[in-house]
């Protein structure tokens, strides 16, 4: 089904993109545990323009035992480039922006339904544990080949219920395959992370596993309203239809008391643990590290809805740029802009610039200014920048309208030529520490101008390793996709914190055998924690 604004349904949505010529499909044999992120990777470690960017179709899907899957897997087909973006939105590049504010201040709540696509398929109770019934059924690709401790479902949207209000939340959460009916979601606890743990707590605090609907495979629309950071207590469903141009359709999950999207692809339903924490990790985080072990939640799958001939879709995050930092940057620069232009009413603000390139977007933000702007008005609107979001702006810079923000070469030539940093440098302290790698951080952070060489033992790179990137390449090469401008870094690589257990994951994944990796972490299950607490601060106190 499609809507005046946008997709309410992932297959019309991949229609559209190959009538743009915006979808690749790959017919020969990929693993998804070896090959298939790694050579979706190289449009984004390739030096390619992001206009050449596509998503890619894959339908012979294999994984590292032989086995061929009957579902095929997409990858890009939501933010590959900001022409992605804006197509699955229904609008140009220039007005993603003023769609999101729209839409955010003029939802339209879904619509129940009675009987939808999403349910042509339902496997439950003991079924899911049969071999291929389960969460093994699906093509879960490894992300980060050579680190990653598991397959693990990425272009999410993970529905959960505020047990007092009734309010719902819709986030991007990751979630590591465990076994065919378990799962380890990690949802962020920082300030302004994840609003799924803050109903996780209240369900903590009644002595109640929590009700979860993990979505993949949806409308743009419903897609793009996971990553944003809207206000707590917002109804999300109501925004996604906004920007949808209809109410989304939705209905009862099978085994949960939540709603799901009708015409979704895949639904994963279950209850999320809230007495024992279950160790999750490693796994390649957007950030640009590889995230370690932290003790997550741990998700018992009560059922598995789908339509009879499912698309499975998967999202290329880590090291920035990636289908990730695209998802984010062409929502979040416009609504940085909005912020301070139509909120704060700075003056002479032109443009919101979020640097992408290996900092993920949120840390690093630059402002252009009109000339003649005054100096009150460009230090408000760096003060706004820095405060707007918890997780954005430790590094804020205002130049002048003849800056192109993009070019880095001109950003220090302006801090080398225009700026006196007795005067012209502010530090802010007591910032909150916002996402990124935990090694070797405190609890609080500041934004200053800082040498950024490595001080401490970091994760890896997140990136696969060199051996599957090389064979990606090789692939690419095969496939007579663009040629590739290679820059490094393009492969992953240790920083010095990595450890045995942790390589003897990723060696597990990428041969298939996840399964061990969860058994393994099933039996270091613990309770009295909270999650995300690194793993080795409570073993190693043992």
């Amino acid at each position: 089904m499609t809507t005046p604004g946008g997709q309410a349904d992932f297959q019309a949505h991949l229609a559209r993109l190959r009538a743009h010529g915006l979808l690749r499909t790959v017919d020969r044999p990929i693993n998804k545990d070896t090959e298939l992120h790694p050579l979706v990777r190289w449009q984004f470690q390739g030096g390619l323009e992001e206009s050449q960017r596509t998503a890619f179709l894959f339908t012979h899907v294999i994984d590292s035992s032989g086995r061929r899957y009957d579902i095929p897997v997409v990858v890009g087909a939501f933010a590959a480039s900001a022409e992605i973006y804006a197509l699955g939105m229904g609008v140009g590049v220039a007005d993603i922006g003023a769609k999101w504010l729209a839409a955010m201040a003029n939802p339209i709540a879904p619509v129940q339904v009675q009987s939808a696509p999403c349910h042509e398929v339902v496997v439950s109770g003991d079924a899911l544990r049969e071999p291929g019934c389960g969460i093994d059924r699906f093509p879960v690709p490894v992300s980060t080949p050579g680190y990653d401790a598991a397959p693990y479902l990425a272009a999410t949207v993970v529905i959960t219920q505020d047990p007092e209000t009734g309010v719902r939340n819709m986030g991007t959460y990751r979630a590591a395959l465990k076994a065919s009916d378990r799962l380890g979601v990690r949802m962020a606890t920082r300030v302004g992370g994840a609003g799924g743990y803050l109903h996780w707590q209240k369900y903590r605090d009644r002595g109640e596993p929590m009700p979860c609907a993990i979505i993949v495979g949806a409308g743009p629309a419903i897609v793009f309203t996971g990553p944003q950071k809207l206000p707590v207590g917002q109804d999300e469903m109501g925004v996604a239809g906004a920007l949808a141009g209809a109410p989304i359709r939705v209905v009862k999950a099978k085994t949960v008391d939540l709603d799901v999207p009708a015409d979704a692809e895949i639904v994963i339903e279950g209850l999320i643990a809230t007495d024992l924490l279950e160790p999750e990790g490693p796994f390649g985080e957007s950030h640009g590290h590889v995230a370690l072990e932290d003790f997550n939640m741990s998700m018992q799958i009560t059922a598995i809805t789908c339509k009879r001939e499912p698309v499975f879709a998967s999202i290329i995050s880590q090291v920035t740029p990636s289908e990730s930092s695209v998802l984010k940057r062409v929502a979040y620069e416009p609504l940085f802009l909005g912020h301070l232009r139509d909120e704060l009413r700075i003056k002479g603000i032109l443009g919101v610039t979020m640097h992408e390139a290996l900092t993920n977007i949120r840390p690093v933000i630059f402002l252009r200014f009109a000339d003649e702007t005054s100096r009150e008005e460009v230090w408000r609107g760096l003060h706004g920048a820095a405060s707007l979001q918890a997780q954005c702006g430790k590094i804020v810079i205002a130049v002048s309208e003849d800056i192109d923000p993009r070019n880095l070469d001109a950003i220090f030539w302006s801090i080398a030529y225009r700026s006196s940093p007795a005067d012209d440098i502010q530090i802010m302290r007591e910032r909150k520490v916002g996402h990124g790698p935990k090694s070797g951080r405190g609890k609080s952070d500041s934004g200053i101008l800082i040498d950024a060489t490595r001080k401490h033992a970091m994760p890896p790179l997140a990136l696969p390793t060199q051996p599957y990137m090389e064979r990606a390449r090789a692939l690419w090469e095969e496939l007579d996709l663009p040629a590739l401008s290679v820059r490094a870094p393009w492969h992953g690589y240790s920083l010095g914190d990595w450890d045995g257990a942790w390589e003897r994951f990723a060696k597990r994944a990428v041969a298939g055998q996840w399964e061990d990796n969860g058994r393994e972490t099933y039996a270091r299950r613990r309770g009295g924690i909270t999650p995300e607490t690194p793993v080795r601060e409570i073993e190693r106190d043992d």
